[in-house]
């Protein structure tokens, strides 16, 4: 994740959204955007003004690019290459950026967050099919086995994780919590994505 000081709550509070950037207390009632659902700032509870239609094109891109923790210069990287797929733009935007290594580990409920996953992926704790990858924009693919690395085990996280996995793990990914592996079944399909986005307004912002 692009380096990022202030509290991440705010982000969802500016977008109106859960990203979950903060782990489990995102599905907590602590959760910032339950308990001050409000954007960030002392004009926040003011009556927000109506968005034009650049400004709905706008904040959906920066609610993805947020999300998955990515710079623009990597975010409108990943769009020209969902646009040079076969397919729709959107659909394929969406696979790509939920099939990233960090997104994966994240989604396997080996990590509790995007960021902490992207953590353990430049740190080298993870592998792919056996082999240590610590680039976390890694593009993972059907069949792929990612695992802990053996003298990462015994960090207390992963410990916790052996006990079992409580979030819901979607049906393209298959994990094995005893093991610390999770394998990619299929590619994710748009209804396997944990966040409300409109990946069309992301589309016609970048085809301005």
């Amino acid at each position: 994740m692009a380096r990022y000081t202030d509290s991440v709550c705010r982000m969802c509070r500016r977008e109106g959204t859960k990203l979950f950037l903060k782990g489990d207390k995102c599905f907590s009632a602590k959760c910032a955007q339950t308990t001050r659902p409000t954007p960030p700032g002392q004009h926040g509870q003011a009556r927000a003004r109506k968005a034009s239609e650049y400004g709905t094109q706008l904040r959906e891109k920066q609610k993805a690019r947020r999300a998955y923790g990515l710079m623009e210069g990597q975010f409108r990287r990943t769009f020209t290459k969902a646009e040079g797929m076969k397919g729709i733009t959107g659909d394929n935007l969406l696979s790509l950026l939920e099939r990233r290594l960090d997104n994966v580990v994240y989604r396997s409920g080996l990590a509790s967050s995007r960021a902490q996953a992207r953590q353990f992926v430049c740190h080298g704790l993870m592998t792919v099919n056996g082999k240590k990858v610590d680039i976390p924009s890694f593009t993972t693919k059907v069949g792929d086995v990612i695992s802990v690395r053996a003298n990462s085990r015994d960090i207390e996280h992963f410990k916790i994780v052996k006990e079992g996995v409580n979030r819901v793990i979607p049906k393209w990914l298959t994990t094995t919590a005893a093991d610390l592996t999770t394998t990619v079944n299929a590619l994710p399909q748009r209804d396997d994505v944990d966040l409300t986005l409109q990946e069309n307004m992301i589309v016609e912002f970048y085809s301005r």
